[in-house]
């Protein structure tokens, strides 16, 4: 079966995401979340995968939620809460997305689902993502600097890009892990990327966004800059859109103030590509880096709002080493594991 009305190489990517990557089994009960804003193109490759997977997926289309996490739980249906909790998988290409909510929350403390969060991918970063480069092309890179990553815990961390990004930090924990197949219960993300979880108080400096999506994605005509010491201090440039951060970070960061920076978050997918129009997809792009604020949902409080953005051709220094010049990895070690 190849999914009547789906383009092949469409439904040649579905398959490597939902049967490579996240396990699916076709006796398993999947669940697919999407709003009226995404790609129906996406969802319906994947619901086609999932037959020729011998499965009977459930297909859930929400109306577009105004904001995600816990913001999110008001515009949630009962009803949702009952098809997510009972399934095996749980795609969720819906964005703003359902991450960080009370429902999401309940589902990771029951240990049953695995939840993936796709958000707003597109069917062309899928076919990208999936279809043109096998996970395993671009894995062992992934994983070895997750590794590394993992062993410098507490170490300094320097961060600059061309447009004026100059910050430090010292790294902290990970608070997940990014296995080459999505076998156990837990959130997964797309793969094609490695994240640097600062500890939150010790971020000072400048961070300058090319991208942002706060209540909405898209591109920057005029960066907006972050001034941080601790906490995001002050906002500067980027037009209107400044306004619009101001109050997503403002829900974001719990008291009325503006929050922390949550996690600097490395792509080298070498299929992703810079559109301006699909975050997860912009993301991903070697030497691009999603910079989250607000309060992380791992913390008392956290979840109501994870705004996001997006700053290219980074340079990372990891306790005085340079591993990253302007997105080209070039850490030995690390160089050794791209295919």
């Amino acid at each position: 079966m190849s999914g009547d009305g789906v383009r092949p190489e469409l439904f040649q990517a579905a398959q490597a995401f939902l049967v490579d990557y996240l396990n699916y089994r076709g006796d398993e009960q999947l669940i697919i979340t999407g709003d009226t804003a995404g790609d129906a193109d996406v969802i319906d490759a994947l619901q086609a995968a999932a037959v020729a997977a011998g499965g009977r997926p459930l297909v859930m289309l929400l109306t577009q939620l105004p904001y995600q996490g816990k913001l999110a739980d008001p515009y949630l249906s009962p009803a949702l809460g009952a098809a997510v909790k009972a399934s095996d998988v749980w795609i969720d290409v819906t964005f703003p997305y359902i991450a960080g909510s009370d429902l999401h929350a309940q589902c990771m403390a029951e240990n049953r689902v695995r939840y993936m969060l796709a958000s707003d991918l597109s069917a062309d970063a899928m076919h990208r993502m999936f279809g043109r480069h096998s996970l395993d092309s671009y894995f062992p890179l992934q994983d070895a600097l997750d590794r590394k990553l993992a062993a410098a815990v507490g170490a300094p961390v320097h961060i600059t890009t061309p447009l004026g990004t100059d910050v430090h930090f010292r790294l902290g924990k990970p608070h997940s892990t990014r296995p080459r197949r999505a076998q156990k219960p837990g959130m997964y993300t797309i793969p094609g990327s490695c994240t640097l979880n600062p500890e939150i108080e010790s971020v000072q400096g400048r961070i300058v966004l090319e991208t942002v999506f706060h209540e909405y994605y898209t591109p920057l005509r005029e960066p907006i800059v972050l001034d941080v010491e601790g906490r995001i201090r002050t906002l500067s440039g980027g037009g209107a859109e400044r306004d619009v951060l101001d109050r997503a970070l403002r829900r974001a960061g719990g008291d009325g103030e503006y929050g922390y920076i949550i996690h600097f978050t490395h792509g080298l997918h070498p299929g992703a590509r810079f559109t301006g129009r699909c975050f997860v997809d912009d993301m991903r792009v070697p030497g691009c880096d999603a910079v989250g604020m607000g309060l992380p949902w791992w913390v008392p409080g956290g979840g109501e709002n994870h705004p996001d953005a997006v700053m290219g051709q980074q340079s990372i220094w990891l306790d005085g080493e340079l591993l990253v010049d302007r997105g080209h990895v070039i850490d030995a070690a690390l160089t050794a594991c791209k295919s």
